[in-house]
């Protein structure tokens, strides 16, 4: 899962030695640190991988983690209550990238 918030972005995939956890994976570390009020887990960095910051949860940890995630949701335009201009940015690209799946007949 890709997740895209006002606190950054992350991956979050399964462990690969527990499937009772997950793995949190940020590209920075201001990201996977803005998740800390949220999750118990130590971040780690991995120096040579896709996602250099990591954490583990237990799947209820991530599942309450979203729930605050979704009461964080208190804007009526995304693109807009993005305040850090790189991430801003990052966004928009995607975004941009993104509307090559959109099937409506223009």
């Amino acid at each position: 899962m890709w997740l895209m918030t006002t606190r950054g972005f992350y991956s979050v995939v399964e462990h690969y030695d527990d499937p009772a956890r997950l793995l949190v994976r940020a590209r920075n570390r201001r990201d996977i640190d803005a998740l800390r009020p949220l999750i118990t887990g130590e971040p780690f960095p991995l120096e040579h991988a896709d996602y250099a910051w990591r954490v583990e949860v237990t799947r209820s940890e991530w599942q309450a983690a979203m729930r605050v995630l979704v009461e964080e949701i208190t804007y009526p335009n995304f693109k807009n209550a993005i305040s850090d201009p790189a991430h801003h940015d990052a966004y928009m690209r995607v975004w941009s990238v993104l509307l090559a799946l959109d099937d409506r007949e223009r």
